[in-house]
C-alpha cells in the first residue's frame, strides 16, 4: 500500500501567538496595535488568543503596519485552523468506533487495508480516519448514505447470508480500488464473446499464469477482472457490476476449488453480457441451482454450457468414474481434470470425499499490496 505522508504537529499555536512575539520586540501593547490598525483592543485580544480568524482584509493591514507579508498571515492562520479541525475530529472519531466495529477488522489489517496493530480500544478510534479514506467518505453517515443507495441495486443469490452489509462493502471496496489502477480498452461484448474460448483454455494452465492471463484477456475486452481474497462474513465467490462505465468482475476464490473458481467466472461473464448494467450481482457459487433467480439460473447455465459444451454433457452421465476416462473426457474437452470432476459432482455421479478430488487443483489468490 503506498502510503502518502504528511507531517501532523501535536500542537500549533494561533497566528496570534507570532503577533504577540512581534509587539513585544516593537515594545507595543495591544492598545497601540489597535490604533494602528483601526480596530478596536478587543478584536485584537480576539487575535491574540486565537478566538477570532486573521481574515484576508486583516492580513493586508498588519502586513502594512508589521512589514510581515499577508501570505505569512494567511497561513498561519490556516494551518490553526486545520489544527483545531483535526482535533475537533479526533474527539468525533471515538464516537464513530461503533461504526468501525461493524467491520472484519482482522482481516481488512491482514489484507493491509488498515494498519496493524492490537485492536485495544484506543487503537480502534485511531483506525476510523483511515477507514473512512478506505471508503473515500468523510463520515460514517456518508458511508451510510453512499452505500444505502447502491443496495437497491443488489441481486443477492443468497439472501438469508449475504446480510452483513459492512463486509460486503468493504470487499467490494476493494475490488474498486483494485480495478481503478487497470489499463481497459473500450468493453465489446463481441470481443468478450470470441475470447471465452482462450479463456477457458486457461484452464489446463498452471495456476501462477491463469491470474495475469485472464486478467489481461479481460482488459483486452473492456473487462476489469480483479481477485480479491474473501472476507469473513461476505458469503460472496463472485461479483458482476458496472463502475465507470465498464464491466467489473471480481472473484474472492471462495472455496479455493479450481472448478468453482471457472464456474464463478464465467458465471460473473453471463451477467455482464446478458443481464441488466444497473445491477450488483453478489453470487455464491455455494448456492448452486437453489437460486430462485431467472437471471442466476441463467448464469449457471450459460458457466455450465462453457465449460461443458452440451454437445459433450449427455456422456458426462455415462462417463467411467475413474482417473484416466476423466483425464481422457478432458482432454478432448480442452478442460482441466478437476473441472470434469466438479460437473459430476454437480450432477449428483460423484461425492465430495471421493478419491478423485486429487484431479482437482486449490487456487491461491497471490498477495499484493493492498489499494491505495
Amino acid at each position: 500500500m503506498t502510503e502518502s505522508l504528511t507531517y501532523t504537529p501535536r500542537e500549533v499555536s494561533p497566528p496570534g501567538a507570532t503577533l504577540r512575539d512581534l509587539m513585544e520586540e516593537r515594545d507595543w501593547k495591544q492598545r497601540e496595535l489597535a490604533h494602528r490598525l483601526g480596530r478596536p483592543v478587543q478584536a485584537v485580544n480576539e487575535i491574540l488568543a486565537g478566538k477570532k480568524a486573521i481574515t484576508e482584509d486583516t492580513a493586508i493591514e498588519l502586513e502594512r503596519v508589521l512589514q510581515v507579508p499577508a501570505q505569512f498571515w494567511l497561513a498561519r492562520e490556516a494551518q490553526f485552523r486545520e489544527y483545531l479541525a483535526r482535533q475537533r475530529s479526533a474527539i468525533a472519531s471515538s464516537e464513530h468506533v461503533p461504526w468501525l466495529e461493524q467491520f472484519p477488522l482482522k482481516a481488512l489489517q491482514d489484507a493491509g487495508v488498515l494498519p496493524a496493530g492490537r485492536l485495544s480500544a484506543a487503537f480502534k478510534q485511531e483506525l476510523v480516519e483511515p477507514l473512512l479514506r478506505f471508503f473515500g467518505v468523510a463520515s460514517p453517515t456518508g458511508w451510510r448514505d453512499h452505500y444505502d443507495q447502491m443496495q437497491p441495486q443488489f441481486r443477492r443469490a443468497r439472501p438469508a447470508k449475504q446480510t452483513d452489509m459492512a463486509a460486503i462493502t468493504a470487499w467490494l471496496r476493494m475490488g474498486e480500488l483494485q480495478a481503478s489502477r487497470l489499463n481497459l480498452q473500450d468493453y465489446s461484448a463481441t470481443r468478450l464473446q470470441a475470447t471465452l474460448p482462450a479463456m477457458r483454455a486457461l484452464s489446463r494452465e498452471p495456476a501462477e499464469r491463469i491470474g495475469p492471463s485472464l486478467v489481461r484477456l479481460c482488459a483486452e475486452a473492456g473487462v476489469a477482472l480483479v481477485l480479491v481474497p474473501a472476507l469473513p462474513g461476505t458469503h460472496v465467490s463472485g461479483v458482476a457490476r458496472w463502475l465507470n462505465g465498464k464491466p467489473l468482475i471480481q472473484l474472492s476464490l471462495l472455496g479455493k476449488w479450481n472448478d468453482g473458481f471457472w464456474f464463478s467466472f464465467f458465471h460473473e461473464v453471463a451477467h455482464v453480457l446478458k443481464h441488466p448494467m444497473r445491477a450488483i450481482f453478489l453470487d455464491d457459487a455455494a448456492a448452486g441451482d437453489t437460486v430462485d433467480s431467472a437471471e442466476e439460473q441463467e448464469a449457471n447455465r450459460f458457466a455450465t454450457e462453457t465449460l461443458v459444451p452440451r454437445a459433450l454433457q449427455p456422456r458426462l452421465d455415462t462417463l467411467a468414474l475413474e482417473a484416466a476416462s476423466i483425464q481422457a473426457f478432458a482432454a478432448e474437452a480442452g478442460l482441466h481434470a478437476g473441472i470434469v470432476v466438479g460437473q459430476l459432482q454437480h450432477r449428483g455421479r460423484l461425492g465430495f470425499d471421493t478419491a478423485l478430488m486429487r484431479l482437482k487443483e486449490r487456487y491461491a489468490i497471490a498477495s499484493e499490496s493492498a489499494p491505495d
